[in-house]
């Protein structure tokens, strides 16, 4: 803490122990007040300003500090100066010292609270910043919440002093005038209770829905003026349209299905989207292909010789082909049809908040659902467009191995098929702008899978970017720019995998004006609304994640608000969000990483397990990789999990379950686990906590206890 936050900590610490040392406080009582009324009269009548001076200040003081005593200073004051005067007096220094305990609050405890717990504490801060004043007025108008309390409070969180000052000096001057008015009959009043009846506390809390009540009117003054301008028709065709047949899309429609909601389902091209048709399912194909290849090479590991295998790559991009078809059916037509779902083939377009045009029909609806997905990136770079470039979309047309590989981009998709195709039989040479390769995980675990890329036959070159591309002769090169210069890299086919662009453009959003991030995405709320209340948009188009599981999470939150909003909302929930990257070894993470508290100032605890030592990793010639685990520290709460491994998406879901239901490492270890299998590894993770947690005091004395039963 620094030395300024520890003088102000003093002089607060002085001040209220001085008040408490000199009992002051007993001079503001009732009996007291009424005692010493005709003699502070006789003063006010001579040093009127002076007294005023003094009372306000020592008002302002007793509320900065959250000294007892306001109530009945308020009603003296009315007693001594008269109602208005003493309105005037009371309500600014009030307003002024709950403005001063809240600067106080934000000066000594923000920083601490908001770096300890950030994390939790992100959607109350969204909260305060969208409705912040709405929540200070409504506790403001009921005085049955302590006032010094919401103060502190609002201290740590990022609300406007300016517009804390305001609201408060609007929000508490209704309190503050039934206590000023009763002062001015103090003769009369024997106790609080006398000023603060059970009617009055009624009144006071039915004025306090003032601000609920006129949140919702501005936000029907809001939703009506987005809408102006639109003809909404007097009844609907459907109760929702859902414009993308991925994920996203599809768990819209079955869910609105399920609940007996008539619901349309509008694909341009493939139902399943990316996923099904170019990206989880093909990949996961392929990826199963070199994983088969990298086996029979290590086979003399197990006593297994075999001759020199041969990659027929024609015929593992049919068994791909296969694998997608063997999945269509359930993500077909046929399938949604059955489940309730009208399928429309062909290109939808949003011609108002309420109508979808497609094939030539006019559809009316209560609800849109957007989940049209995203597509790969290609940058502007010189030549790109001249060589043989593919994206994960378009590699899956490749009928024959490229002999020279070159892969931009050392994300997830551009680390999974640079080692695929190196497995395979490529001359892989993977660019990543970054020093480390997976940019988003820690540096153990994107070092661990950059080794294992590099055993496999990839070239890695971190660092470096392609500034152009050309032709020399018949030949392809990319010029690469790196931390010794450029550099020419020759190819056969260069992959771009350098992240995806959300899509937005062709099918009306521009006409109605709705905006979008600075990301491309389609801008939402807590509840993935849309400018406009009734449309909806989830998976890839609405981010944050371009995960399929995520996008089937914010399809439940997307249809159940819209179909039941006027009932219940739900705000997404994203706080237990896992993720895999399927190299070899995979790499699963949820929840925080160390690179992430270290970026928000949290104070972790890091358990670490080696799977080198599990036995059925050392049976299966798996024994590499780690698990790694961040808690609070003292705490078996689990803040977030990173797996480097075999198998290492599957391990996490244990942790997962543990997260999203609040269950820690300790009844992870209470857990039976069967062996010999990896999922002993996650009990063994929790074991090692455990025995970095030990009693150690409570275990010395055990000692002597069985020492003792021994003679």
């Amino acid at each position: 803490m620094s030395v300024k936050k520890l003088l102000v900590g003093a002089v607060i610490i002085t001040l209220v122990a001085l008040w408490f040392s000199f009992d002051i406080g007993q001079w503001l009582t009732l009996d007291n007040a009424k005692a010493q009324q005709t003699v502070l009269n006789d003063y006010i009548d001579q040093h009127f300003i002076q007294a005023s001076l003094l009372f306000f200040i020592g008002y302002v003081v007793m509320t900065a500090l959250s000294l007892p005593g306001a109530a009945v200073a308020s009603l003296l004051g009315a007693a001594l100066f008269g109602f208005w005067w003493a309105l005037l007096l009371v309500s600014f220094a009030s307003s002024i010292g709950a403005t001063l305990a809240f600067l106080v609050s934000r000066f000594l405890l923000q920083d601490w609270v908001q770096h300890r717990f950030g994390n939790k504490l992100e959607a109350i801060n969204r909260g305060i910043e969208e409705d912040g004043s709405f929540y200070l007025l409504t506790l403001r108008l009921i005085p049955i919440f302590p006032f010094f309390l919401i103060n502190l409070v609002m201290g740590l969180t990022p609300f406007k002093t300016r517009t804390f000052y305001w609201v408060s000096q609007l929000g508490m001057l209704p309190g503050t005038a039934v206590y000023v008015n009763a002062g001015t009959q103090l003769a009369h009043i024997n106790s609080l209770g006398d000023v603060v009846s059970p009617s009055v506390l009624g009144s006071l809390a039915l004025l306090g829905l003032f601000p609920l009540l006129t949140k919702s009117i501005m936000r029907w003054v809001t939703h009506r003026k987005r809408y102006q301008g639109w003809v909404k028709p007097q009844r609907f065709d459907r109760n929702m349209i859902v414009i993308g047949a991925g994920a996203g899309g599809l768990v819209s429609s079955y869910i609105a299905a399920i609940v007996n909601a008539k619901v349309t389902l509008i694909e341009k091209a493939d139902m399943g989207g990316d996923c099904l048709n170019t990206g989880c399912v093909p990949s996961k194909a392929l990826i199963r292909a070199a994983k088969a290849m990298r086996e029979i090479r290590k086979a003399d590991e197990f006593g297994i010789h075999t001759s020199q295998p041969a990659v027929d790559f024609a015929a593992v991009m049919e068994r791909v082909k296969k694998v997608i078809t063997n999945i269509e059916p359930h993500d077909s037509v046929e399938r949604y049809t059955k489940l309730g779902v009208e399928c429309i083939q062909g290109e939808a377009k949003i011609v108002s908040p309420w109508e979808v045009s497609v094939n030539g029909q006019h559809l009316t609806t209560r609800n849109i659902v957007i989940a049209t997905g995203a597509r790969p990136m290609l940058p502007p770079i010189p030549g790109l467009a001249e060589v043989t470039h593919y994206t994960s979309d378009t590699i899956w047309s490749l009928t024959a191995l490229p002999p020279r590989l070159l892969v931009l981009g050392g994300g997830p998709i551009g680390a999974e098929l640079a080692q695929s195709f190196s497995c395979l039989g490529s001359q892989v040479t993977l660019v990543e702008m970054a020093d480390q390769l997976l940019s988003r995980e820690d540096k153990d675990a994107a070092d661990y899978v950059e080794a294992s890329l590099t055993r496999d036959g990839v070239t890695m070159m971190m660092g470096h970017k392609a500034i152009a591309f050309e032709y020399q002769g018949d030949q392809q090169i990319a010029r690469l720019d790196g931390p010794n210069g450029e550099k020419d890299v020759e190819f056969d086919a260069v992959l771009v995998a350098l992240g995806r662009s959300a899509n937005t453009q062709g099918f009306g959003l521009e006409s109605l004006g709705v905006p979008l991030t600075e990301r491309g995405n389609i801008q939402v709320n807590d509840y993935l609304q849309t400018h406009y209340p009734n449309i909806y948009a989830v998976g890839d188009v609405a981010g944050p994640f371009q995960l399929t599981h995520a996008s089937a999470h914010q399809a439940w939150y997307a249809t159940v608000n819209a179909l039941f909003g006027q009932f219940k909302r739900f705000r997404a929930d994203y706080t237990v969000m896992p993720a895999a990257t399927y190299t070899s070894p995979e790499v699963a993470r949820v929840g925080i990483n160390e690179k992430e508290a270290k970026a928000n100032h949290q104070t972790v605890e890091v358990t670490y397990y080696g799977i080198d030592d599990l036995d059925r990793a050392i049976a299966d010639g798996n024994d590499h990789g780690f698990i790694k685990v961040l808690t609070p520290k003292g705490k078996d709460t689990i803040l977030g999990v990173t797996i480097v491994g075999e198998h290492a998406g599957d391990l996490l879901a244990e942790f997962t379950l543990a997260m999203r239901h609040g269950l820690g490492l300790n009844k992870i270890l209470g857990t039976v686990h069967p062996y010999p299998t990896m999922s002993e590894a996650v009990k063994y993770t929790a074991g090692m906590w455990k025995q970095a947690h030990t009693p150690k005091t409570l275990l010395k004395w055990v000692k002597k206890y069985h020492r003792w039963m021994r003679h």
